[in-house]
């Protein structure tokens, strides 16, 4: 028989069950950096900018390239990424806000999904939606 403790997490968002399972800070880190590099990466196919024409540009070495385009990577500056950014003409902008307010938005967004909510079609019919 298995002497784990298993905790009930109905009514807990998934950033409390992140907390608990103490990765919140390194989950929203990847996540940042997940969108940074996936931000930059449109920026470079759509100013058709390849990643040694990037290196050059920042005078840095393809693998670095390779480095702030990798999701999993959180170690790259933020004078790095601004830099990267204005390359391909986008500016960086990070904010810092109340913890409370974000998991008060987070509990809100949670149920307000797990209700689900009714539409009226043009028809007239109502339809649920998840």
């Amino acid at each position: 028989m298995s002497s784990t403790k298993r905790f009930d997490h109905s009514g807990s968002t998934f950033d409390n069950f992140l907390e608990e399972e103490g990765v919140l800070a390194q989950s929203e880190a990847v996540a940042l950096k997940r969108l940074i590099a996936w931000q930059i990466e449109l920026a470079m196919a759509d100013k058709k900018i390849t990643k040694n024409a990037m290196a050059k540009r920042l005078s840095t070495s393809r693998t670095q390239i390779d480095r702030l385009l990798d999701p999993s990577h959180v170690g790259v500056s933020i004078e790095t990424v601004a830099r990267a950014a204005k390359v391909v003409g986008k500016r960086v902008t990070f904010q810092v806000v109340d913890e409370e307010i974000v998991r008060r938005a987070a509990t809100k967004r949670s149920s307000v999904a797990s209700r689900g909510k009714s539409i009226k079609s043009a028809k007239g019919e109502h339809k649920h939606i998840a």
